[in-house]
């Protein structure tokens, strides 16, 4: 005999009750503007004895295990070139009180300047490679390169997170997401629904 846990059914909602909304047409080059997929991120990395930082917004998880990270570093960017020789880099998570920075960064190559020195970040030793950690972030996740078939044609590395460092506090740091032409949304409020989950991922 099976037992089939039994959810209850939540009020039913007519097609009248929710309002349509109106839309228009819309560039799908900026299609980007709306499925963002998460938040900004500082890339950091380390080949032959220099770091950098790259700000990055196109990215997204892959896999729970082996933990696999998914993003796009295009090819003239100085990090490139850092990230593909070395195969290493570290995911650091900054929130809204590194805005000027997280911007700044994004528009300087690191191939004219120390990106640590010249923002005022702390680089740290990772554990398990050799891209620095940096301090100022909520949370720094050490990478390393896990599958390259798609780099050459698409610029897009998958990465094993292989350690994860986490500031305890607080449980939802507000982070930034990218937008377009130069705008962040700030993450907001906390809804859970986890009643309504009959399985948490």
């Amino acid at each position: 005999m099976t037992t089939e846990r039994k959810v209850a059914a939540s009020p039913r909602v007519g097609s009248r009750d929710l309002p349509k909304v109106r839309k228009r047409d819309f560039p799908v080059s900026d299609a980007r503007r709306y499925l963002e997929p998460g938040p900004i991120v500082l890339v950091s990395s380390h080949w032959q004895g220099r770091d950098n930082i790259m700000t990055m917004g196109w990215h997204c998880i892959l896999e729970f295990s082996p933990s696999l990270f998914g993003c796009l570093i295009s090819s003239g960017n100085h990090s490139f070139d850092m990230i593909r020789h070395s195969g290493e880099c570290v995911i650091n998570l900054p929130t809204t009180k590194l805005t000027d920075i997280v911007a700044r960064i994004g528009n300087c190559s690191g191939s004219e300047v120390d990106k640590f020195a010249e923002f005022g970040l702390t680089a740290s030793p990772a554990e398990r490679v050799s891209a620095p950690l940096i301090d100022q972030c909520h949370a720094a996740f050490e990478c390393r390169l896990y599958d390259d078939v798609l780099v050459d044609k698409y610029n897009y590395f998958i990465f094993e997170i292989v350690k994860a460092h986490v500031a305890p506090r607080p449980a939802h740091p507000e982070t930034l997401h990218y937008t377009g032409d130069g705008v962040f949304m700030v993450a907001g409020k906390i809804i859970s629904r986890r009643k309504l989950f009959t399985k948490v991922l």
